[in-house]
């Protein structure tokens, strides 16, 4: 399996062109399974060093991925038992997508694990916004995935593992038949054609410019 562009509004192929495209202002979703890949995919794409602390002005969109909510709340959270360290990470995380949506910038988002709700959270903050949202989904073995978790020393456990690979395949399923309710547009890419992507680009934004982050 190469690139898959399932429907119109997201358009592009890594394996020709190297790109992806993008209307303006659109939230664009990186999804994939704990250990795919999917912040090793952004830093390769934007330069990012893995130590920021805030959302990155990067090709024409703001890159925020849950580690940098995780970098910005850790010397606070480290005393704290490690359950109450994701609530608090995630809940950064969605608030600083929905900022910026809201300000009217093209997003370009990691996405924390494959609950359907998420992903309905996401494309409603979008919709809300008058923005659209479309999904990356990278689609890599559950081994792989698997071991790209203990290579960066963060496993979940194998009970819960498994709850994501049924919810995966049920996504990678929902895509190859051209939709992810209730996202505008979706494209499936396995690790090749992730390897081939060398951009992902927008029409423009609907304000001038990108501005840079500020905010918690």
């Amino acid at each position: 399996m190469a690139a898959e562009p399932a429907a119109p509004t997201s358009t592009g192929d890594p394996t020709s062109t190297g790109e992806l495209h993008y209307p303006p202002g659109s939230l664009v979703v990186l999804a994939g399974l704990p250990g795919a890949g999917k912040s090793t995919l952004l830093r390769r794409l934007y330069d990012l060093r893995g130590d920021e602390t805030a959302p990155v002005p990067a090709g024409g969109a703001l890159v925020i991925d849950t580690y940098q909510a995780r970098n910005r709340w850790a010397r606070f959270l480290r005393p704290l038992p490690s359950r109450l360290h994701t609530p608090v990470v995630y809940a950064t995380h969605v608030w600083r997508i929905s900022r910026a949506i809201g300000a009217g910038h093209a997003v370009v988002a990691h996405s924390r694990g494959t609950w359907p709700h998420i992903l309905h959270g996401f494309a409603w903050l979008a919709h809300r916004a008058g923005a659209t949202m479309h999904l990356i989904l990278l689609d890599v073995e559950p081994r792989t995935a698997w071991a790209g978790q203990h290579d960066r020393g963060r496993v979940v456990s194998a009970a819960i593992f498994v709850r994501h690979c049924r919810r995966w395949r049920d996504l990678v399923r929902q895509a190859r038949a051209g939709a992810v309710p209730p996202a505008d547009g979706v494209t499936l890419l396995d690790r090749p054609a992730a390897g081939l992507l060398r951009a992902i680009r927008f029409d423009g934004n609907r304000r001038s410019g990108v501005a840079p982050w500020s905010g918690a």
